[in-house]
């Protein structure tokens, strides 16, 4: 079977938190013997700031950021059986998701691929003239990355034939425990992009924390963030890339996990970090939201708090052994219930069974 996949970018992590989601679902699916398109546009230059080379399991192909290269890569996605537009692409997203649309019909599957659901709801519920509110009826279901039953419900609330979940995983071939190292030394550490849904419970959950504990060390990784806003004890490294997520998850006595404003009060939606850190035995700290416990169990695989005086008293009481006990049921517990081959195996059986509805139809 043959995927076409229109995402933001499967070679950088360069402002894309998508794409070790995106590497580790459709790696697996390709170990599960699905041949895999990747198109993505030369846009926000993530060309520029590529983390890996092109893999030997998925073509990537790199397309300018025109109108008419698009038409181009779905005239070419044509010959796929599984056709798939994710959100966020960011450049011709209506474009992309009009040519996917129609791209779907006897014989073809057209799918559209979520990453950011509580977004994308809240922005199709103000408008009633949406293109995506328009598309999900003519396509063959919705897949998300989260957000567990109330984005379920949502997108069926929009039509939806069906919507499938297929949450963040951890890739145990590419996170994995690493010899810690120097310049990631600090009491808690933090990768993530600057976004404005973001920006606020950073503030409430790692700066007034480290305001609370002037004598801890604070890491924060990631692109657009100040240095002159920052508290004195946080330190400042910029974007990371994802060959240095091991060492960065290893190297600290713990590993933070904020949400994003939108995902915390939806729910069931783990960030991608929660899983890399896990897989490489890191000691997680998390702000609280419905469903984690679904994936970790708090208080024995992972560590929840509420404000900024509970991550402080976490810190304060967390000792290196107990840290490492932590990490280490996190790690079993991911290898043993959330791996990408898990996720992989979920959705081969979700396209399996459109395809073969497909046939039976194309047949009637």
């Amino acid at each position: 079977m043959h995927m076409a996949f229109f995402g933001s970018s499967l070679l950088s992590s360069y402002w894309n938190g998508a794409a070790t989601y995106y590497r580790g679902i459709l790696k697996a699916m390709a170990d599960r013997g699905w041949r895999i398109t990747f198109y993505e546009p030369d846009a926000f230059g993530r060309q520029q700031h590529r983390d890996i080379d092109p893999p030997d399991w998925c073509e990537v192909i790199v397309f300018e950021a025109t109108a008419e290269a698009a038409r181009k890569m779905l005239a070419r996605a044509a010959e796929a059986d599984v056709v798939i537009k994710a959100s966020g692409v960011g450049v011709l997203d209506d474009e992309i998701l009009t040519g996917t649309v129609a791209l779907g019909g006897l014989g073809r599957v057209a799918l559209f691929w979520d990453v950011d659901a509580p977004a994308t709801l809240a922005e199709i519920s103000q408008d009633p003239q949406h293109i995506l509110r328009k598309s999900v009826p003519r396509l063959a279901g919705v897949l998300t990355y989260g957000g567990g039953e109330p984005v379920v419900r949502a997108y069926m609330q929009v039509g939806a034939k069906i919507c499938v979940p297929i949450y963040n995983a951890l890739d145990p071939t590419t996170h994995h425990p690493v010899a810690p190292q120097e310049r990631f030394r600090a009491d808690i550490a933090f990768l993530g992009n600057r976004l404005p849904d973001r920006e606020a419970r950073v503030e409430t959950f790692f700066f007034e924390a480290a305001r609370l504990l002037p004598e801890r060390t604070f890491l924060l990784a990631g692109s657009g963030w100040e240095p002159d806003a920052l508290p004195a004890n946080v330190r400042l490294i910029g974007h990371l890339p994802t060959a240095d997520h091991n060492a960065f998850n290893c190297s600290a006595r713990a590993v933070i996990n904020i949400s994003r404003s939108s995902m915390a009060a939806t729910g069931h939606s783990p960030a991608t970090r929660v899983f890399e850190a896990a897989g490489a035995g890191a000691c997680l700290i998390s702000d609280r939201w419905a469903g984690i416990e679904q994936f970790l169990a708090p208080g024995e695989e992972i560590l929840v708090a509420d404000d900024a005086r509970e991550i402080a008293f976490l810190l304060e009481t967390l000792s290196a052994e107990r840290a490492g006990e932590i990490g280490g049921n996190a790690r079993q517990r991911v290898l043993s219930d959330h791996t990408y081959d898990q996720r992989a195996k979920t959705l081969d059986m979700f396209l399996g069974t459109l395809l073969s509805h497909n046939r039976v139809s194309a047949i009637a």
